[in-house]
């Protein structure tokens, strides 16, 4: 029997009443070594469960494996959770969305075509079965019904949004049950449109997705289901933000009021973000509507514990709140975390990114990144164009997602799939000039029917109509970068600046390592590294203005600065601060 039951309109936690007062933490959006003092500041908030994602594509990368450390020792984090008295609600998809590169989906999934994603299409639930056998049993041990802290596992992730596949839902739901998980099921579902009605499976606990309206949400959410607890799954009290758009944010007494809303009642609640994290590496997803927009590297969320790990004004008036209707430790809120002082870094030496290209693959057409196997980051794209003059150079298809065009080494232009562009007027400069294209992966989208859409050079690509062929592609997929003593490296010198991609490397000193932020003013686009921790991508377009440093990545002594910068730039310095900057607020 499971740890927690339903009765006609709340929940019992073995056979006691019991209110879920939850709060969203993804353990891999988090250094590991600052779980702890996350989940303490969630108890400390007044939460006792705190809810995750499980995201697939990191945890097998490629088909038969399972990833279970570092960022993703979700075993770790299960038994850290349960150290600290608190329960989890564990979200394994296989669908998460959460802004989050294909929604948690495998690249590798699109090596089959003709694969309906999401369904109950045999070749897509196989591999989910597969999956599952790797992934379940080291899970078991940290359900309930073990003596550990997983009190609830939900179903697929607001799949009414999608399709009305009963079939697949009921699958899953089987597919759990089978493999040992006794534990009490649900779906979240948004509670406008007929979202309830296709994505909730008889005999599963349905949940609502909302942020405001909360009384029509909940009443909604009854008529959908008569009896049993009324949960918010994921109550919105911030928003996420794209590059080149606004900082986002909510207004904390109106999120506070509706939160007091949701808890007089009588619902259950789990606070989508309480702590949003980061996209570190190349994680972050994108949206695509009536136009491909990727998300920023900090998932801040607005939420009350900042990326950083700080309380905000939400922590506190949350706090509030939950004491009128819960138990509250009896504990000072905690206080701000250390900050390292500020820290100038002189970047001394730079490695061109194309000298380290090796290993191409030949074909007559570009071939995609996906084709290459390759989840994220960089396909390099080289070969002659005959004819010289100026004229246009078409990719047939698009780009995914950004590419940067080099005739004979000097930049010719850029394309973007997010301002639908295909073809950039060019003027080659003699017969048999080397055109090179240096294609971005920004993010796979996470939500809607273009999951699965590949990445890189995306057809066959002309100049004036001249089809070019002969092509050499480079998977570049940066999982790590090059040290200062990499091949091809040299000093940085006063001299013109560097056009093509590099990185641009830097050292600098510490004392107590403590949380710090990047600013990076006079560089352009690219990414980050501090002492081999991937953590993330940088733009000028904004609104993001600093990358979050987590204190563990530091060390006292020595530390290594590696920025791949994709511009020209005269830029020889970056900045460690204290105080980050998400960009302007919308209005």
């Amino acid at each position: 029997m499971p740890a927690l039951t339903t009765t006609s309109d709340g929940f019992l936690l073995h056979g006691a009443p019991f209110r879920i007062v939850s709060g969203a933490l993804h353990y891999f959006r988090v250094h590991p070594d600052q779980w702890t003092d996350r989940l303490r500041k969630a108890r400390l908030m007044g939460l006792n469960t705190v809810e995750t994602y499980i995201p697939w594509n990191l945890h097998q990368p490629e088909p038969g494996t399972l990833v279970l450390d570092g960022l993703l020792d979700l075993p770790r984090f299960l038994r850290l959770a349960a150290a600290e008295g608190l329960h989890v609600l564990l979200r394994p998809g296989p669908f998460i969305c959460a802004e989050w590169d294909g929604g948690g989906l495998p690249h590798w999934l699109a090596a089959d075509p003709d694969m309906r994603l999401r369904s109950s299409d045999p070749r897509f639930t196989d591999v989910i079965d597969r999956y599952l056998d790797l992934l379940l049993p080291p899970l078991l041990p940290h359900m309930a019904a073990a003596g550990g802290p997983v009190i609830a596992v939900q179903v697929e992730n607001e799949y009414g949004a999608y399709g009305d596949d009963t079939a697949y839902l009921k699958h899953l739901e089987r597919s759990f049950r089978t493999r040992g998980v006794e534990e009490l099921l649900f779906t979240c579902d948004q509670t406008d449109g007929d979202h309830l009605e296709n994505g909730t499976l008889p005999g599963v606990l349905a949940t609502g997705t909302f942020g405001s309206r909360v009384e029509s949400s909940l009443r909604r959410l009854r008529e959908a289901q008569p009896e049993g607890p009324l949960m918010c799954a994921e109550f919105w009290i911030g928003w996420f933000d794209h590059w080149g758009g606004p900082h986002h944010g909510r207004d904390t007494e109106d999120a506070a009021a509706d939160l007091d809303r949701l808890l007089s009642a009588g619902a259950s609640v789990n606070i989508y973000m309480f702590h949003g994290g980061t996209n570190f590496g190349c994680t972050n997803g994108a949206n695509h509507h009536h136009a491909y927009a990727p998300t920023v590297t900090s998932y801040d969320y607005d939420a009350p514990l900042t990326e950083s790990g700080d309380p905000g004004p939400k922590y506190h008036a949350f706090r509030e709140v939950i004491a009128r209707h819960a138990p509250v430790p009896d504990e000072p809120a905690p206080a701000p975390s250390p900050k390292l002082p500020p820290t100038t870094v002189e970047l001394t030496h730079r490695t061109p990114l194309f000298a380290l290209a090796a290993g191409p693959v030949h074909a007559t057409d570009p071939v995609t990144a996906d084709d290459l196997g390759q989840r994220a980051g960089y396909t390099l794209y080289r070969t002659t164009v005959p004819a010289h003059g100026p004229g246009l150079l078409h990719f047939a298809g698009g780009v995914g997602d950004r590419a940067q065009v080099f005739l004979d080494g000097a930049p010719a232009g850029v394309l973007e799939r997010e301002r639908h562009e295909e073809a950039l007027p060019v003027h080659v400069p003699r017969p048999d000039a080397v055109l090179e294209v240096l294609v971005e992966n920004m993010g796979r989208v996470n939500y809607g029917p273009r999951i699965g859409v590949p990445k890189g050079l995306l057809g066959p690509v002309a100049f004036n109509g001249a089809p070019l062929r002969g092509w050499d592609c480079h998977a570049l997929p940066l999982d790590v970068a090059p040290t200062a003593g990499a091949p091809a490296t040299e000093p940085v010198t006063t001299g013109p600046p560097c056009v093509q991609p590099a990185f641009h490397h830097g050292r600098f000193e510490v004392g107590t390592p403590a949380d710090t932020f990047l600013s990076l003013p006079g560089w352009t686009k690219g990414q980050a590294w501090i002492n081999g921790f991937h953590l993330g991508r940088y733009w000028n377009r904004g609104p993001q203005r600093t990358l979050y440093v987590p204190a563990p990545v530091l060390r006292a002594g020595g530390n290594d600065l590696v920025l791949l910068e994709l511009h020209g730039t005269t830029a020889h310095r970056a900045h460690l601060t204290d105080t980050p900057d998400q960009g302007p607020s919308s209005p």
